[in-house]
């Protein structure tokens, strides 16, 4: 029933730019945290972005910072993640992730810069 499905991944180019989507159902969406996390080819899970529920505190990974945005709207259920001046080392699985006390996690979508 909870479901969180991510959209918007793709190939770009390095400095390019990318939006992710994430449409969540199921659950009372507002009420949730909500973040995206990263594993690239080598390297460990990350964490890119979060907000809070209401979406009046933002966070984001050291690297991604100044260049990443995450937004939510709690009528369309949606969370986002606008990345601008994309890296190669961006290149990653993105997942969405949904925290209470638990959390929900995306199957991901994969985002890769490169020229």
């Amino acid at each position: 029933q909870v479901q969180l499905v991510e959209s918007g991944g793709g190939l770009v180019q390095p400095g390019g730019s990318l939006r992710l989507s994430c449409a969540a159902s199921g659950f009372t969406f507002s009420r949730y945290a909500m973040s995206w996390y990263r594993q690239g080819p080598g390297k460990e899970r990350e964490l890119v972005a979060g907000i809070t529920n209401s979406g009046g505190i933002t966070n984001y990974g050291a690297s991604v910072k100044g260049r990443f945005t995450i937004s939510r709207d709690n009528v369309k259920n949606s969370v986002y993640l606008q990345m601008n001046s994309l890296k190669p080392e961006d290149t990653a699985i993105y997942y969405c992730v949904a925290s209470l006390i638990k959390s929900y996690w995306g199957q991901g979508t994969q985002v890769t810069v490169s020229s």
